[in-house]
């Protein structure tokens, strides 16, 4: 256990932003899931958009890589653009 009183702070403010970044990750995989799970083109658009959105604003803050955020939205994008219109 920490003695020094900065420690015991540091051990706090690291317990929160954890349990922030583990609830932003866990959305984005979320989102993430429900694009690619999608077989409608429509339906499947309108949740790309709010995937990607949120991906660009969690790389700008930098909870996650801009690399990795790229290669995300290229696999959204790739998989959008792959469903057929007439379903």
């Amino acid at each position: 256990m920490a003695n020094h009183k900065s420690a015991k702070k540091r051990i706090l403010v690291n317990a929160k932003k954890r349990a922030v970044n583990k609830s932003t990750i866990s959305k984005l995989k979320t989102l993430t899931k429900k694009v690619l799970a999608s077989d409608e083109k429509t339906e499947a658009e309108g949740l790309y958009k709010e995937a990607v959105s949120y991906i660009d604003r969690i790389a700008t803050k930098g909870k996650i890589h801009k690399n990795t955020a790229a290669r995300r939205k290229s696999a959204l994008t790739g998989h959008v653009n792959g469903l057929s219109a007439e379903k």
